[in-house]
């Protein structure tokens, strides 16, 4: 569909925590809402409650039906891929033999493929090759998108009518999607602010202080912009919000689970293992993109090296302390 296209229906494969978000801010738009649970147990169970449990307290929409039925959600207009990045490949081949084609299929997670070493829209055209591919990502945490607070995002697609459309499509009062054509600058931030999260959290569990952590995320921001200007990123989609925006959100608060994940790696306590945190499963794979790409990501190798056992986080800050002085960049 070209331009400002009336698209009425989202289908929102995988009923986690941000899939459930997302489907509440897809209601609050105005769509009929479809979300989509592999197991038809918990299909039922959410649609029972009239709740998700990954979301405990948070009422679901009325206007969002429950659905363990592929085939049934392929028919959305538009369609949602809440998948985490690593079962994103699995979640695009069920939908294949159900979508028609031409259908906007949206990344939601932010991560490399390990393995292949593909970003979200470049396995969704793999796996969909008839599919219109594109990618939210942005400084959102599901608690705040599932209650209506105010929340800015980046929505981008490779043809640019199809970006406004689709923001048009599912944008609110209080869920607020930025369009752009620069697919790539935002996968780059929404990946690598994963990884480097788990480094500002590592810092916070250490006790390292303000000054450390400030000048932690301001250093993590120039190596996620190295990497995305070397992929061919633009500038101001990594100062943006689905780079710089999410950086800063994912690098201050407990409620990132890849922040989380490093207070606990600092606080030499074991992680808690009952949610994703997607920088544990990209860390490796960007630190390959840098290497293959000329890149440098100190940061986001002592990141890889301590999550694979291979570096104590003190070896890994001395290693990070000691580095030559240099000009600022």
């Amino acid at each position: 569909m070209a331009g400002r296209a009336p698209y009425r229906s989202v289908a929102v494969i995988g009923a986690g925590a941000w899939g459930t978000a997302l489907a509440s801010a897809a209601a609050r738009a105005g769509r009929e809402v479809m979300l989509y649970a592999r197991d038809p147990a918990r299909a039922e169970a959410i649609r029972s409650a009239h709740e998700n449990a990954r979301l405990p307290g948070i009422a679901l929409d009325a206007a969002i039906d429950v659905t363990g039925d592929i085939a049934r959600a392929a028919r959305a207009d538009i369609v949602l891929l809440a998948a985490p990045a690593q079962a994103t490949r699995a979640a695009a081949s069920a939908l294949a033999a159900h979508l028609p084609a031409g259908t906007p299929v949206i990344a939601c997670a932010k991560g490399i493929e390990r393995g292949s070493r593909a970003f979200m829209t470049e396995v969704i055209a793999a796996a969909l090759p008839r599919a219109a591919p594109a990618i939210l990502s942005g400084p959102g945490f599901a608690d705040d998108v599932a209650r209506g607070l105010p929340t800015a995002v980046t929505l981008a697609a490779e043809r640019d009518d199809l970006a406004q459309a689709l923001v048009h499509a599912l944008g609110s009062a209080t869920f607020r999607p930025y369009h752009t054509t620069d697919i790539r600058g935002v996968e780059i931030g929404g990946a690598a602010k994963n990884v480097l999260a788990i480094a500002a959290g590592i810092v916070a569990g250490r006790r390292l202080g303000a000054s450390a952590l400030a000048a932690l995320t301001t250093r993590a921001f120039a190596e996620l912009t190295r990497l995305g200007l070397a992929c061919g990123a633009r500038a101001e989609t990594l100062s943006g919000l689905s780079g710089l925006g999410d950086l800063i959100l994912s690098c201050s608060s407990p409620q990132s689970r890849n922040f989380s994940l490093g207070v606990s790696l600092g606080r030499d306590e074991p992680p808690a293992r009952d949610k994703l945190s997607e920088g544990e499963f990209t860390a490796p794979v960007l630190v390959e993109l840098a290497a293959a790409r000329g890149v440098d990501m100190p940061v986001a190798a002592a990141v890889a090296a301590i999550l694979a056992g291979t570096v104590t986080i003190d070896a890994a800050i001395q290693q990070l302390l000691a580095r030559p002085f240099r000009a600022e960049g």
